[in-house]
């Protein structure tokens, strides 16, 4: 069964946000290479890996978190969004070297994030 496995965060003040998340739950968040993003490591209650995620500046003001769920085929699950009554909000991307991943709207205009893993994208 598909499940979240990444989630987004925006943010207006990366350094406000990352100091914030930081102090209240003990994320460790560390910018990821030379891009504008920065990784997300979490713990659970009990200590163990949780749920990772990013945190991005914000592109636009109605720009809202959004997880990501894994899924085999961003075509296939598309095509499923779009015929159970959803929207594309942003159509397949590539990760290089790691995977695809769209951005839909559901039928309430929440938006999510849908991921493959595919070490042969570009």
């Amino acid at each position: 069964m598909p499940s979240i496995v990444h989630f987004e965060i925006p943010a207006d003040d990366i350094e406000r946000a990352q100091k914030f998340y930081t102090e209240l739950f003990g994320w460790q968040i560390e910018k990821a290479g030379s891009m504008d993003y920065w990784m997300i490591n979490t713990k659970t209650s009990e200590g163990e890996p949780g749920i990772n995620g990013g945190m991005m500046a914000r592109q636009s003001p109605q720009q809202s978190p959004v997880n990501y769920i894994d899924i085999p085929s961003v075509d296939e699950y598309t095509a499923k969004v779009e015929s159970l009554g959803g929207k594309i909000g942003m159509p397949k991307t590539a990760v290089p070297g790691m995977g695809y991943f769209a951005i839909c709207l559901d039928t309430e205009n929440n938006p999510f994030g849908i991921w493959e893993d595919n070490k042969e994208a570009k």
